[in-house]
């Protein structure tokens, strides 16, 4: 029987947690003893699938709709998320949306949407987080994914590099900012991974050829997940301001090589 009077265990907040590295990184966090709150946009199935994974791991699950092209007030579903779990010691910005566009032919909705999902939300879901660790007084763990777009560019996702290249400078402001709180802030700047938006939904990327990546194959989200649970974790106690790519190797090649390079002669002198 639960102890009404003991404290609420540790609790994290994933973002955009109704499949994908989202969901990856739910479950891994469950399985290291996490409570975790789950929002999801358009797939509310998806994301109480995400919550039954949490719950066979013996954790507390609770989910909440939440659109970041609608701002500033959606963000406000991490705090919803915090007041039903007791607390907030982890927040995992990973909700995302991107385009394929070249720059000339973008639309301004197109660009203001990709922004708000991927830089404006993330700064104020980081702020309702933030604020409530600070009142909490034990520190906290903020964990912004954003891509090997944080570091290197790709033609037709002008909006979304822009974003993940601010919401990368923005984990650095973070990280020094807060660090007198007790609350690290770093980034995880994925590769490509076998996840629907890069539209392959149960694709096993161990069978999957990409010459154009020194590992030769996409990654796998539970990759991607166990960096950010290490990142969320005692161990990296001492990790603030930190970018972590996890791409195969992808940004060494220049990050259009994964999906433009069709042979493997690279790889000889």
């Amino acid at each position: 029987m639960t102890d009404p009077t003991a404290p609420p265990a540790r609790a994290a907040v994933v973002t955009g947690a109704d499949s994908g590295i989202g969901r990856a990184t739910a479950v891994r966090l469950a399985a290291a003893g996490l409570d975790v709150g789950i929002t999801w946009h358009t797939d509310e199935e998806g994301a109480e699938r995400t919550a039954d994974e949490v719950r066979g791991h013996g954790r507390r699950a609770e989910v909440a709709r939440m659109d970041l092209s609608r701002l500033p007030d959606e963000a406000a579903a991490v705090d919803r998320l915090a007041e039903r779990l007791g607390r907030i010691d982890v927040l995992v910005n990973n909700a995302g949306t991107g385009t394929a566009t070249p720059f000339v032919d973008l639309g301004y909705e197109d660009v203001r949407r990709v922004v708000d999902v991927d830089l404006v939300g993330p700064f104020l879901c980081g702020q309702h987080a933030a604020r409530r660790m600070i009142r909490q007084g034990d520190g906290g763990r903020i964990v912004n994914v954003t891509s090997v777009h944080e570091h290197q560019p790709r033609v037709g996702a002008a909006p979304y590099c822009a974003a993940k290249g601010g919401l990368g400078l923005l984990t650095q402001v973070m990280a020094l900012e807060l660090a007198e709180h007790g609350i690290t802030v770093n980034a995880v700047a994925p590769g490509e991974i076998a996840t629907p938006m890069t539209g392959q939904e149960d694709t096993d990327p161990h069978t999957e050829s990409r010459p154009g990546i020194p590992l030769g194959r996409p990654g796998d989200a539970r990759e991607i997940a166990a960096v950010i649970a290490f990142l969320a974790g005692p161990d990296a106690s001492y990790v603030t301001g930190a970018s972590y790519v996890a791409d195969g190797g992808m940004v060494r090649m220049g990050p259009q090589a994964g999906s433009h390079l069709h042979s493997d002669a690279w790889r000889r002198p």
